[in-house]
């Protein structure tokens, strides 16, 4: 087992994986992390226990949905969710674009 140190919502945390799984863990920890900034930002929910919650219902509805036979990526691969996501990235990319000029 490794040890990580990883930091959420500001936080110090130890937390141990198998060798080999240190970049899926530190990429879950970082999803994490947004997540509960993200929730904590909006200011509509205080606690971070309550966050903590919160993050984790929006993550496990996110995986049922996924699981889904009807759900929105029932017939795709991780790597083709991938890939329809860099996609969406690059068309808001261009569509952002002329924004920075404005600011």
């Amino acid at each position: 087992m490794i040890q990580l140190d990883v930091t959420i919502m500001g936080q110090p945390y130890r937390l141990a994986c198998k060798e080999g799984e240190e970049e899926t863990l530190k990429q879950a920890v970082q999803y994490l992390d947004d997540r509960m900034c993200n929730i904590r930002d909006a200011g509509k929910v205080k606690g971070t226990d309550r966050i903590a919650v919160m993050a984790a219902l929006g993550i496990a509805a996110e995986l049922l949905a996924s699981k889904s036979s009807d759900g929105p990526f029932a017939n795709m691969t991780l790597a083709d969710v991938k890939q329809q996501i860099a996609a969406m990235h690059s068309v808001l990319d261009a569509a952002l674009a002329p924004q920075e000029n404005l600011f």
